[in-house]
């Protein structure tokens, strides 16, 4: 079960692309392809993700959770904490760990399989800064111990903060990725919070909107 399937032939140009594509290095295909098979193997057995095509896996898993690498670029500067919220089978936190070496990552997710799933992805990928919690969002008794919270199609902005919002530290924010511009989410954010920014994103070969929406709270 622990060793990765072989992937089919052409991913790795079409990722290579997608990476050039994002201004990343493509010497980073190599542990992301790892990480890639590994998923894919256990997938057959434990559904962690909808998406069975390997090929499909690069541009709706992969790629997508690095259209926003740029945004986690300051947490590696500053030594911040990242937690990913509802992150499934690690998504988007551990290709962004792998992409932005230092990175320190906690990896929320209540389902056993998928918790059991990422430590062996994180043992067989070698990502020290990087650790799961098996937890609910909102049972993760961590309060204010992260500089950015993230969700990927996770819920609602409002939901998210309402769960995970206590995980920040005061100026910590919420990197929350998104399709179409959330209006109607920004419009109903709750007392204490604001959007600081939103930022569309281009993921290669995805004919999708996407937006990274960065909430933080209130100056007082």
């Amino acid at each position: 079960m622990n060793t990765p399937a072989p992937l089919p032939t052409g991913l790795r140009p079409m990722l290579e692309s997608g990476l050039d594509a994002l201004s990343i290095d493509r010497a980073f295909a190599a542990p992301l392809l790892d990480y890639l098979a590994l998923l894919a193997r256990w997938n057959r057995t434990y559904n962690l993700t909808a998406v069975r095509d390997p090929g499909e896996m690069v541009g709706k898993h992969l790629l997508d959770s690095l259209a926003m690498h740029a945004f986690v670029e300051p947490l590696v500067a500053t030594g911040g904490a990242l937690a990913d919220l509802g992150t499934g089978a690690g998504l988007p936190g551990i290709p962004l760990a792998i992409v932005k070496p230092g990175l320190r990552v906690t990896l929320v997710e209540s389902n056993g399989k998928k918790a059991r799933f990422m430590r062996e992805a994180i043992r067989q990928l070698g990502l020290k800064d990087v650790r799961v919690a098996e937890s609910r969002i909102e049972a993760l008794d961590e309060t204010g111990a992260y500089a950015a919270i993230t969700a990927r199609a996770l819920a609602t902005l409002p939901l998210i903060l309402e769960l995970g919002g206590h995980l920040l530290g005061e100026d910590g924010v919420l990197l929350a990725m998104k399709g179409v511009h959330p209006g109607d989410e920004i419009a109903a954010l709750p007392a204490g919070w604001r959007m600081q920014a939103s930022h569309p994103l281009q993921v290669p070969g995805l004919d999708a909107e996407r937006h990274l929406v960065v909430v933080g709270r209130t100056p007082r």
